[in-house]
């Protein structure tokens, strides 16, 4: 277990140096170390001013901390290559960031949710000494923190995910603001950024519980503005985990489906195409769209020609790609074999006629084939066959014509009553065989002994 744990503090330092070493991520590592001893004031003035509603607000600031890191991870995908293990690249890191970052802010709003229904039980007395100050630090350093840094995956994510009730509330708000003001329709339309909106009115619901405090000691209203910043925190994450969580079960993207069938049906239409199936679309990244094919096609089509055209028809939406092409083929009956005796040491000198099973046929006349019932008469002509219930018979392969084979001896032997229709392929039609039985009648309407019928 030590070795284990050495050998991952290893990985990762020998990682960390990786991103280290780009001048890009410099700035976001100052951010982080800022960002450090922000939330350690923060946190030392939630437990001075006893206020559950900043350290709700302060959880915005441990989160602007994930976003730091995922903005690390995002420049150390973009420094790794693919390899054998990850032939698809590194991009699903990045992803599960996101993830991440998004599931922790929405436990930390769960946990401000139970302590809040504690609090109402018995409301604590809350010191505004500090309360505003820290509210302006935090807000002012998420905010910079929002602005300064390009965080590539979460600036995507918010864009790409359904919003917010936040932002359809202050959508429908800012509609009615920017008809009577135009010139503000390019900040608050369409939709505003999701972590500068939660900033701004965890900040606003901060402000109005430090003015109620003071005012009227009203302490109660802390834990409200508590349970709405925590809600605003739920509400704001869910859509991004929903979003990142159908990435990594690699969905198809619901607005490209429909360009994805009309790619299809395209690639369907083409020269030696007779069919395309297996097709699965996934999203392998952020704006990163993966997928493979398998496309059937003529048996005289130029295989390189259509895997060229396929690819093209694709490529322009799907960026990693895989196509199979398999040519038409027809389907070839198999030949079944019967088990041989050990006894057989050359095939080519024996052949072996299985007889029909008589076990699911003991109801058939051995003559007509049809079912014969217990209550009728025998068949005109019938004879006593002594082959019933007869194991498969080996028989040489001789080149004696046997008896009666291509003779008139007025009525017809039994051998060439059993052995009519039947050949060995490559011998001709010519070719019989002999059955084995000296018993077996000559001629018809004589049993086994020779004696006529009565």
């Amino acid at each position: 277990m030590k070795i284990f744990f050495l050998s991952l503090v290893g990985k990762l330092t020998h990682e960390f140096r990786l991103v280290a070493a780009d001048r890009r991520s410099w700035k976001i590592l100052l951010f982080g170390a800022i960002n450090l001893i922000c939330i350690g004031f923060l946190l030392m003035w939630c437990s001075s001013t006893n206020s559950i509603a900043l350290t709700a607000y302060t959880y915005l600031t441990i989160f602007d901390l994930f976003s730091l890191v995922t903005c690390l991870i995002s420049y150390w995908v973009m420094m790794k290559k693919p390899s054998p293990v990850y032939s698809f690249g590194f991009e699903r890191f990045e992803v599960l960031a996101v993830f991440a970052s998004t599931v922790l802010a929405q436990l930390g709003a769960l946990f401000i949710l139970k302590e809040s229904a504690e609090r109402f039980l018995e409301q604590p007395e809350i010191h505004t000494g500090r309360l505003l100050v820290g509210t302006f630090v935090a807000l002012f350093f998420n905010l910079f923190t929002m602005l300064s840094i390009k965080n590539k995956p979460f600036a995507y994510v918010s864009e790409a995910a359904s919003t917010s009730w936040l932002q359809e509330h202050v959508a429908d708000l800012s509609r009615s603001i920017c008809g009577i003001i135009p010139g503000l329709s390019s900040i608050f339309l369409p939709r505003m950024n999701p972590f500068v909106l939660i900033d701004i009115a965890g900040a606003l619901a901060l402000c109005i519980t430090y003015m109620l405090i003071e005012i009227n000691n009203y302490f109660a209203v802390d834990t409200a503005s508590a349970i709405a910043i925590a809600l605003m925190t739920f509400g704001t994450m869910y859509p991004m985990s929903v979003y990142s969580g159908k990435v990594l079960l690699q969905t198809t993207p619901p607005h490209v489906i429909g360009q994805l069938d009309k790619l299809l049906r395209e690639v369907s239409t083409l020269d030696g195409v007779l069919e395309v199936r297996n097709e699965h679309f996934w999203t392998l990244g952020f704006g990163t769209l993966a997928g493979s094919v398998h496309v059937r096609i003529r048996r005289d089509a130029n295989e390189q020609m259509v895997l060229a055209h396929v690819t093209n028809r694709l490529y322009t939406l799907v960026s990693t790609l895989t196509v199979q092409i398999f040519k038409d083929d027809w389907i070839r009956p198999t030949l079944s074999s019967v088990p041989i005796a050990n006894n057989i040491l050359n095939l080519s000198d024996h052949h072996i006629i299985p007889m029909p099973s008589l076990k699911a046929a003991d109801n058939l006349n051995p003559v007509t084939s049809t079912p014969a019932k217990p209550s009728s008469p025998p068949p005109e002509f019938s004879f006593n066959t002594p082959g019933k219930n007869v194991s498969p018979v080996i028989l040489l392969n001789t080149q004696t014509k046997p008896y009666g084979l291509g003779f008139n001896h007025g009525s017809a032997p039994y051998s060439s009553v059993l052995n009519q229709g039947l050949g060995i392929p490559g011998m001709g039609a010519a070719q019989g065989f002999r059955t084995g039985f000296a018993n077996a009648p000559s001629r018809y309407g004589t049993n086994a002994r020779g004696q006529p019928r009565p």
